[in-house]
């Protein structure tokens, strides 16, 4: 029991307490909206949008320097030796060279010398840079998220750290020692304010010699800048997705818990057992699993309120049935003390031990029907020759025929046919057939049993020479302590045979029924029962 309600058992009081949200509908939000995250983190984190820029960026440089280093090495060395870089000159080339692009450059002779940089030759002092569009008034939410996250995402590859000294200097710069070694170099660097800037270096070449190194570089704001706005476009369509799985994760977990929570309703409200009986939710239309739950606890409950009926009908009919004999001992008893005639008293004993052998028999039936249910769950299914079972116990019958009792005949099947069920208990229900048979078949009658079928049906007939079943019984003796015998054979059948055989062959999925044998002219010449199961195979 809960301990903030002891009247509720703990799984239903732990189902109340829930709220609007169900645990369901937690997991599904989760769910989805963990795997969107997912996805959307690793469009992030990738960045191969970048790297494709800064691939495009550093091969225009290495075009820019390769055309500017080769003019410069063509036109600025000094003597036909080519013993070295004329400064005035190549000062002058570089700087007309380099007007028109947004790049500084700068050349360094091969003993590690800085020779010219265009940031000297021109008016401006600065790196050239890239002329950016005015900021917006402030941010969106957009871009107040990116800016949150953005310390989170890796970069591309590490980018150390440009400080550039007064004199400029070959040991200051890697890419320049490669260029003097002849091999071209780009390197990515990065300002403390965080600017990021490209750097391509190739070295300036006459006669196969190295006369010195050119390096170009520049801001690449424009390529982070270009890579926020990706990142914002995607974080908008992350927004969007991020709402539409909300809705859609609402919409799934209501389809699905909403039902689920009503069936378990209906399931407390079902143990409980208060009341009429409690209409489970209907979901059948649904053609999905809620669907087949649904249907499967209707049937289930059907099952169920079916069990109760039939055991408190059980029950009273039991009680109806033990009533009549403990009235008839009660009389006896009460007229044998009256009585002083031998004769009398004889009867009345007589009577006292009938009564006292029918209760006896109507206790031991009770006792089995009533654990029938229960052995039927528990017996093992087997492959079943329904032939050489009915052979078995029609020999048996007829190897101890007692004086007055019918004949039997027995009709064997052409070919073996096969069911599957518990040979005891078929056996059982066979026996009743017969010994119903037995009990009102004359003794010059007989008692017919036949055996066949078809691909998918067995059946099994078995017919007596009484008088036949009325018509409006034909259903009626398949219930629990009816019967249709005279009075003199009052009390010595319970009632309970052909019931327990329609119990017992309905758990093997098969029917029976009951109907009279006419001849060709005049009353029923005998009953028969016919009982049809599931074929098997043979094996």
């Amino acid at each position: 029991m809960s301990a903030a309600d002891p009247g509720i058992p703990e799984g239903q009081a732990r189902r109340r307490r829930r709220g609007p949200f169900s645990s369901l509908t937690g997991r599904v939000l989760a769910v989805n909206i963990v795997a969107l995250a997912v996805l959307v983190g690793g469009i992030l984190y990738l960045d191969e949008f970048r790297a494709s820029l800064i691939v495009a960026r550093t091969n225009a440089l290495l075009n820019q320097g390769e055309i500017i280093a080769g003019a410069l090495g063509l036109a600025a060395s000094s003597g036909p030796e080519a013993l070295g870089l004329d400064v005035d000159t190549a000062s002058l080339l570089l700087r007309r060279l380099t007007d028109t692009l947004n790049t500084r450059a700068r050349l360094l002779e091969s003993d590690g010398q800085l020779i010219a940089d265009t940031n000297a030759l021109r008016l401006s002092t600065q790196v050239s840079r890239v002329e950016l569009p005015p900021p917006d008034a402030g941010p969106g939410v957009f871009e107040f998220l990116y800016d949150l996250v953005e310390p989170i995402l890796p970069v591309l590859r590490q980018r150390p750290l440009y400080v550039e000294y007064p004199p400029q200097r070959t040991a200051e710069y890697p890419e320049v020692v490669l260029a003097l070694g002849g091999n071209t170099s780009v390197v990515e660097r990065v300002t403390a304010e965080g600017v990021p800037y490209l750097s391509v270096c190739v070295p300036v070449v006459r006669f196969r010699k190295v006369l010195g190194a050119l390096m170009l570089s520049v801001e690449a704001r424009d390529i982070d800048l270009a890579i926020r706005t990706e990142r914002i476009a995607i974080l908008e369509v992350f927004g969007v997705a991020f709402a539409v799985t909300i809705a859609l994760s609402l919409f799934l977990s209501s389809t699905i818990a909403r039902p689920v929570r009503q069936l378990a309703a209906a399931a407390d409200k079902v143990r409980d057992g208060r009341g009429a009986r409690v209409a489970v939710p209907d979901f059948s239309r649904r053609r999905d699993e809620i669907g087949d739950l649904s249907v499967a606890l209707r049937d289930m409950t059907e099952a169920l309120y079916g069990r109760i009926d039939a055991i408190a009908s059980f029950a009273a009919d039991v009680a109806h049935e033990l009533k009549n004999p403990l009235t008839s001992i009660r009389s006896a008893v009460e007229t044998f003390e009256r009585t002083d005639r031998p004769d009398i008293r004889s009867r009345l004993a007589r009577i006292i031990g009938e009564d006292v052998r029918r209760l006896d028999r109507l206790i031991s039936e009770i006792s089995d029907a009533s654990r029938l249910d229960a052995e039927l769950a528990r017996d093992e299914r087997h492959v079943v020759d329904l032939g050489a079972l009915l052979a078995a116990l029609v020999h048996a019958y007829a190897d101890v025929k007692r004086p007055g009792q019918p004949h039997f005949t027995f009709r064997p099947p052409t070919e073996p046919i096969q069911v599957e069920g518990s040979a005891d208990r078929l056996g059982q229900v066979v026996r009743n057939l017969i010994d119903n048979a037995l009990s009102f078949s004359p003794p010059e009658g007989t008692v017919a049993v036949a055996l066949n079928g078809d691909r998918d049906t067995a059946e099994l007939t078995v017919d007596d020479d009484g008088p036949g079943i009325p018509p409006e019984a034909l259903e009626r003796i398949f219930e629990r302590f009816y019967t249709e015998r005279s009075a003199e054979s009052f009390g010595s059948h319970s009632g309970l045979g052909l019931a327990i055989a329609r119990q017992i062959i309905t758990a093997h999925n098969g029917t029976i029924r009951a109907e009279n044998r006419h001849a060709e002219a005049g009353p029923p010449a005998g009953a028969r029962l016919i009982i049809t199961l599931p074929r098997v195979a043979p094996r």
